[in-house]
């Protein structure tokens, strides 16, 4: 009887291990797709593509003000070639439910410049239900040393 309790127990004990390794790989994979996202919407920001931005920001396409912003910035900041993020820091921490934060990404095209945005992001849901990225909006370009804006 002893045998089979403890056979019981160590197989609730792996179960319970693969249980909780499974939602921290979910939660740690938020910052990969949250660089993806943000990636996108800067390709399409270089290649000026203003629809295709306004397309990845949340909201973006029923406020006028957003899809003008895109347009300006999808135009000052066309570049040919392919783009290159430079640094990226993720809009928040280690979180097991819904946040709100601002990236801040340096990127450039080619030998040029760099260029320095904030993007704001939600990170929506829970590790149980599923977790989402969904970007807000997207600053003008700002100086490098320059701390992201309050408001866009």
């Amino acid at each position: 009887m002893r045998r089979l309790t403890l056979i019981a127990l160590i197989a609730i004990g792996l179960i319970a291990f693969l249980a909780i390794s499974a939602l921290l790989a979910r939660v740690l994979s938020l910052d990969g797709a949250e660089r993806a996202a943000i990636t996108t919407l800067v390709q399409a920001e270089a290649r000026g593509n203003a629809a295709a931005m306004v397309a990845l920001i949340h909201g973006c396409g029923q406020s006028p003000g957003c899809r003008q912003r895109a347009a300006q910035d999808a135009a000052e900041l066309r570049r040919p070639g392919a783009v290159k993020i430079l640094t990226l820091g993720p809009s928040a921490g280690f979180s097991l439910g819904s946040t709100v934060g601002t990236a801040r990404v340096a990127w450039r095209v080619g030998g040029a410049l760099p260029i320095v945005q904030c993007v704001r992001v939600r990170r929506e849901g829970n590790v149980l239900t599923g977790l989402r990225i969904q970007l807000l909006e997207i600053s003008l370009k700002i100086k490098g040393s320059a701390a992201c804006p309050a408001r866009y």
